[in-house]
């Protein structure tokens, strides 16, 4: 145990897991696995008001399909629970008692009204707001006096003077706060619920936590989980600050960059191991260029010395890059069953089809694979297979049309499509070349036309693949209407 790492995710369940809470996970998750050590699960859901059981399985279900697991904590057990919060009341109020005897606490009855006109005097006079110690030093008359009015206390913590608090961070080296600047702080709120930066102290000294790797936020947290490690005679663990994310514009990431939750990128059918690679790089830079990395080797080259101080920026593009790498290396089994729900959404399939008709779904949302980055696409990459009521996509589009070849490059089209025995792949092919070796047309002029007759756009699957899934009727079908509109025929 002395020399075992141990980390730990503590997330407050008080919505939605958010991007920059999977990145924190990943990262603790990646050094544990790096160094052969352990991670913990600890659910901190002391506000009360906003904490939700499923907020908390929402976190549960990310991480796991995120592919990160923990090796104690909710779900799991281990020696060191419990692992909610609110079911270790008991164990925080011990460590209160202690600070009270000894003097490193103390009951606050100050109100929510003095506190905030306090605050506003110091606001007022230039200076940083904090509590200035009203009720460091009652006597048992004033306290009773206090509560002979029904005030409820809250917990103060007696912060020492002139302390120089120093840490080495290990992402931004060594880092000093002064505890002159930080004031008496609550621990224990007048409902009896600890303080975030009290309970978590207690939290991770007693599950033997060695390295805490949380977000940048957390910084400013510090001294004071430092001061009640010091007071406790806790060994403190090693901190490690890791940056903000950022949108492009370079503001902290919100709802108007995107999707800002694991769910809803899985609701848009982006791959778990796609987002666990581009959340890696989001901060922590390699020692060479690579970009996709397996789980094996993001574990192997994973170092908090490259962790960047400096804030990642999430780029979707490069979110969308890697994803469509990842769609590209799935079996056409895997690409088919990511592409279900979408279709069924949709209204492309109901999800009971078998024989011919399944079949000819499979072949058809295959053609989407090297065309999407996420499996939301794949519904609007298909879509010409089940509209044949389309119009031109642009004017340039219908102008194709107009080309004084067209119509001969089309009877040729047509006759060659009569007289086609079968329609498949090699087929077709060789029915472009005897057109192009009859009418001594280059390619554009004879496979264009036929595209933008057949689906109104001058881009899309290859022609090769589409006519013979959309079969020979259906293409003679289209083809005409779409030169009716044009006043071709």
């Amino acid at each position: 145990m002395d020399n075992e790492i141990r980390v730990r995710f503590a997330p407050s369940p008080t919505g939605p897991f958010h991007i920059g809470g999977a990145r924190s996970a990943l990262f603790n998750w990646l050094l544990a696995k790096k160094l052969g050590g352990k991670m913990v699960l600890r659910i901190e859901d002391t506000d009360r008001d906003r904490s939700k059981p499923e907020y908390e399985e929402n976190i549960k279900n990310a991480l796991k399909w995120l592919g990160i697991n923990w090796d104690e904590g909710v779900d799991v057990g281990g020696p060191y629970g419990p692992y909610r919060q609110m079911e270790r009341l008991d164990i925080y109020k011990k460590y209160t008692d202690q600070l009270l005897a000894e003097g490193k606490a103390y009951y606050c009855y100050c109100s929510p009204e003095e506190l905030e006109a306090e605050r506003e005097a110091l606001t007022a006079a230039g200076k940083m707001p904090r509590y200035m110690g009203k009720c460091r030093n009652l006597t048992p008359e004033q306290r009773a006096k206090f509560e002979a009015e029904g005030r409820k206390p809250t917990i103060r913590f007696r912060v020492p003077e002139g302390v120089d608090l120093t840490f080495n961070d290990l992402v931004r080296g060594e880092v000093h706060f002064d505890s002159d600047g930080i004031g008496d702080f609550v621990i224990v709120k007048a409902d009896g619920i600890p303080t975030y930066n009290y309970a978590v102290v207690i939290d991770d000294s007693l599950m033997h936590i060695t390295h805490v790797i949380r977000a940048e936020e957390h910084l400013s947290n510090t001294p004071r989980q430092l001061l009640v490690y010091d007071a406790l005679g806790f060994k403190r663990p090693e901190f490690g600050h890791i940056s903000l994310i950022l949108g492009k514009d370079k503001k902290k990431m919100s709802k108007r960059h995107g999707a800002t939750s694991c769910d809803q990128y899985r609701q848009l059918g982006y791959l778990p191991h796609a987002l666990v690679n581009f959340l890696a790089l989001l901060g922590w830079a390699p020692t060479d260029e690579q970009e996709i990395f397996t789980t094996e080797e993001l574990i192997k080259a994973f170092n908090m010395k490259h962790v960047a101080k400096n804030p990642a920026v999430f780029d979707i593009e490069k979110l969308n890059w890697i994803n469509a790498h990842y769609i590209k290396q799935m079996t056409p089994e895997d690409f088919f069953a990511l592409a279900k729900p979408f279709m069924v959404k949709a209204g492309y399939m109901t999800g009971e089809e078998t024989g011919e008709k399944l079949a000819w779904l499979e072949k058809v949302v295959a053609t989407a694979q090297t065309q999407v980055e996420f499996g939301a696409q794949i519904p609007p990459a298909v879509a010409l297979y089940f509209n044949d009521n389309f119009d031109f996509e642009t004017q340039e589009a219908a102008d194709v049309l107009k080309e004084e070849t067209v119509p001969t490059v089309m009877d040729m089209f047509f006759k060659e499509l009569a007289e086609a025995a079968t329609l498949d792949g090699p087929t077709v092919k060789a029915m472009f070349k005897t057109i192009q070796k009859t009418t001594k047309l280059n390619g554009k002029h004879v496979y264009m036309p036929v595209r933008v007759a057949l689906t109104g756009n001058q881009h899309g699957p290859e022609l090769v693949e589409m006519i013979p899934l959309l079969g020979a009727e259906r293409t003679k079908q289209r083809m005409e209407a779409s030169l009716k509109k044009a006043g071709i025929k």
